[in-house]
This record gives structure tokens, C-alpha cells and sequence, in this order.
């Protein structure tokens, strides 16, 4: 995911595209991957879910694209937004990080 989220971002940023639309194509190359693979399985969506999954992907094609408008060669940049976006969502598995939820009852299943 974290990959593809710089190489959306760079593909898009090649084709002339304005920053913003960059960094949403590279969210985009990077989640609608994860989308395919949950309808396929028939599981419910990871974009549904708490789960960082989205965020990551911003935060590393974001970081890209900013560091390619400040100057910074294009391998260097990629590497830091495929190692920013890693690490978000690397530490959203291991440490369970999630994106706070609506208050209210919890499923049965949940209690």
C-alpha cells in the first residue's frame, strides 16, 4: 500500500496534475486495491472499518509530493513517503491504532 500510494502520486505528478489531484490519486492507487481484494474475498470493506488504512496513504503520497514542490529529487522523496506511509500503517497492525468511532451502543458481538 505504502508503495503504491508514491508511485500514484508520482505517476500523477509526471502527467502535469495540480499537487492536490497528485496526492489523491496516490490514496486512491493505494486503497482501491484493498477495496478489490474485500469485495473478491467477500469481506466487508477495510475502508468501513476504524483500521488506519486511508490515512497512511495520504501521509505518504502527501509527504511526496511536498517534498517534490520544496525541491527534494524524486527518489529521495519516494522513499520517505513509502517509509512514512509503512510506518503509520506498520504501527496501526502491531499497536491496533485506530481512528476514533461514533459513541453510542456497541454490537453484541463487541461487548
Amino acid at each position: 500500500m505504502a508503495a503504491y500510494a508514491v508511485v500514484g502520486a508520482l505517476k500523477a505528478s509526471s502527467l502535469g496534475v495540480p499537487p492536490f489531484s497528485a496526492v489523491v490519486m496516490g490514496v486512491l492507487t493505494a486503497t482501491f486495491g484493498g477495496v478489490i481484494r474485500d469485495v473478491l474475498a467477500h469481506e466487508p470493506s477495510v475502508l468501513l472499518q476504524r483500521e488506519l488504512y486511508v490515512t497512511p496513504a495520504l501521509a505518504g503520497a502527501g509527504a511526496f509530493v511536498i517534498l517534490g514542490l520544496v525541491g527534494t529529487p524524486t527518489i529521495p522523496a519516494g522513499i520517505a513517503g513509502f517509509v512514512i506511509a509503512l510506518s503509520i500503517r506498520a504501527g496501526a497492525i502491531l499497536w491496533k491504532w485506530a481512528l476514533p468511532g461514533f459513541g453510542g451502543a456497541l454490537p453484541e458481538d463487541d461487548r
